[in-house]
């Protein structure tokens, strides 16, 4: 083959990386710790995919009556922030409570996608923080969630921070990737 002809299946310059949960054991952290942080990871990974490159007007679509990504990206960084109190020991404040009436608000919606991808980060920074300050005794310690303080235990809220992260990651590449195709229609 000369070296003018382009070769249409090139191996990309650097090789995929394997999802989080497959880059190796953490040194010195508990496996489950570990784990939790790399679930953290994931979610940024996939929310960055999904929502990065979207405009405010793909980001906000509601085609056929979906959930928008937007609300999704929203709703993942206040609930996790929320939770995180929760993690904490601590009940939501009047001004969280306020804001968690306002999340699902669906008209003027214009922030864009850096901004939700920074307000993810942010509250993904404090659980993982948050996660790391954990010793294998905080994991058993009691929480109690809402105004019927309906208890759980930190190892709980961590694990469901986690998997309703994932949940609405799903959500929110199922609408993005449905908001794109329905605008090239």
């Amino acid at each position: 083959m000369s070296d003018s002809t382009a070769q249409p299946f090139a191996a990309p310059a650097t090789p995929p990386q394997p999802e989080p949960w497959l880059r190796g054991i953490a040194e010195d952290i508990h496996p489950v710790t570990g784990h939790l942080l790399r679930a953290a990871e994931q979610i940024r990974e996939d929310v960055e995919a999904a929502i990065g490159d979207l405009t405010p007007e793909l980001l906000w679509a509601t085609p056929f009556g979906m959930t928008s990504a937007g609300f999704h990206a929203r709703h993942l960084a206040g609930s996790t922030e929320r939770l995180c109190t929760y993690l904490e020991g601590k009940q939501l404040s009047p001004e969280q409570i306020a804001a968690m009436k306002e999340e699902g608000g669906t008209t003027g919606n214009t922030e864009e996608a850096g901004d939700l991808l920074a307000s993810i980060n942010l509250a993904l920074d404090r659980y993982e923080a948050l996660v790391l300050g954990l010793d294998e005794q905080d994991l058993a310690g009691v929480r109690e969630i809402g105004r019927k303080r309906y208890q759980t235990t930190a190892a709980g809220i961590a694990i469901h921070i986690a998997e309703h992260g994932q949940r609405h990651v799903g959500g929110l590449i199922a609408a993005a990737k449905l908001a794109r195709a329905t605008a090239a229609r």
